[in-house]
């Protein structure tokens, strides 16, 4: 069976209720997942915004969440997850907002994708820390297993 990642608050391709947005109570929104390979020693979760700053114009991938050192047999993540519902040993990264944990959606201009990106990796991580998208896939390049993504959108109200 795949990795599969789904949220049951918005689906694949669909919008992010504001809920989960700086529009809202920026709280991280649930996640599941199924499909975990049985050789996998932890997971790791990146969430990240291609379309930054402007979808017309796409300069960066600004990064929303990093999460890693997820144990291999948890299947969910509770809505508020950041920082209070993590499961025992998962570790926050830094986001770009120059913070550890879930910032959400916050466009500064049209509807944006934010990509959610789970990985099955066959090792677990040392507690580095508040590590950075780039430190952590630096560690895990040759550690992925496998990996699926599922994509939300958001755009301010008018």
């Amino acid at each position: 069976m795949p990795l599969t990642l789904r949220s049951p608050v918005f689906s694949n391709g669909g919008a992010i209720p504001a809920k989960y947005t700086c529009d809202g109570q920026d709280t991280a929104p649930p996640l599941e997942w199924s499909g975990v390979p049985a050789k996998a020693e932890s997971l790791a979760l990146i969430v990240d915004d291609p379309d930054a700053p402007d979808p017309a114009a796409p300069k960066m991938r600004f990064v929303h969440w990093v999460l890693y050192n997820i144990p291999a047999d948890v299947r969910a993540l509770p809505e508020g997850a950041s920082p209070d519902g993590l499961p025992e040993g998962a570790c926050e990264g830094k986001n770009d907002f120059k913070k550890s944990g879930y910032g959400g959606p916050c466009p500064p201009i049209g509807r944006h994708r934010y990509v959610f990106t789970l990985y099955a990796l066959d090792k677990s991580f040392n507690n580095a820390g508040p590590v950075s998208k780039s430190e952590l896939e630096a560690a895990m390049k040759t550690h992925v297993i496998e990996k699926t993504e599922t994509i939300g959108t958001y755009e301010h109200p008018h």
